[in-house]
């Protein structure tokens, strides 16, 4: 995608953010920061039950995170909380757990959703990160690799990726009792959906039933059946790759081959 049609889209409010401090590389995004312009100050500690949350007073804020999280998790939670403070999902507070901060609510239109989508234009701005991922190939490697650009999850990387491509793809999340949740980029047919329960011939299941698996799969083409449910995914033939993200999760991107 040229750079002149990338830079004629508008910009989000957090790309906005950034682009008002000058920012225009990845490195130069600093949360703690930005939060403290925006009168609100981040702490780290100890959390029982929840990833974040945030208490307002009037025109201030304290954004709590939890202390022993992953850094790429926990810049999430400090986007998502700068998220509901910008937004001005009420002044009293949010507490968000885990499943709050998460692409399970993708297709929600609620507070968090909104928060979420805020904190992945705040860590992921689009003005940035289309033209790095322009041209690359659309799989997981490429997730990890501008992730670390940008100090951002793998699976939020991800995500991001997928939204922003030309090609019809998903990213899947399976856990060893359900589908967790999927996210389609724009392109990706209708009446098409990422299927419940992993088909043992995939590496993915090897990976979420084996302690001894880790790491990344290798990239495969396989039949979209296995991967897929709903009108024309049989007919279908997709490229994959998943990763364990942690002991009984397993995230997977699928890209439609042409």
């Amino acid at each position: 995608m040229a750079n002149r049609e990338i830079n004629r889209r508008p910009l989000s409010k957090a790309e906005s953010i950034l682009r008002s401090y000058g920012v225009d590389h990845p490195k130069q995004i600093d949360l703690e920061a930005i939060a403290h312009d925006l009168d609100a100050t981040v702490r780290y500690r100890k959390l029982d039950g929840s990833e974040a949350r945030i208490v307002g007073n009037g025109s201030s804020a304290i954004i709590t995170v939890k202390e022993n999280g992953l850094r790429s998790r926990q810049r999430f939670s400090i986007a998502h909380e700068i998220g509901h403070w910008m937004e001005r999902h009420g002044r009293g507070g949010f507490i968000c757990a885990k499943e709050d901060i998460s692409p399970q609510n993708d297709r929600d239109k609620g507070a968090e959703a909104q928060a979420n989508a805020f904190a992945s234009q705040l860590l992921l701005p689009s003005y940035l990160f289309d033209p790095m991922v322009a041209g690359l190939p659309l799989t997981l490697d490429t997730a990890d690799k501008i992730g670390k650009e940008f100090q951002a999850s793998l699976t939020a990387t991800a995500i991001k990726l997928v939204r922003c491509s030309e090609r019809p793809a998903v990213v899947v999340c399976h856990s060893q009792s359900k589908r967790e949740w999927f996210v389609t980029g724009a392109r990706f047919p209708e009446g098409i959906w990422a299927v419940t329960e992993l088909d043992p011939e995939t590496d993915a299941f090897e990976l979420l039933y084996s302690s001894a698996a880790k790491g990344k799969t290798t990239i495969r083409q396989e039949p979209g059946s296995r991967w897929l449910s709903g009108r024309g995914a049989r007919e279908a033939t997709v490229r994959t790759q998943s990763v364990k993200v942690v002991e009984g999760v397993v995230v997977s991107l699928i890209a439609l081959e042409r």
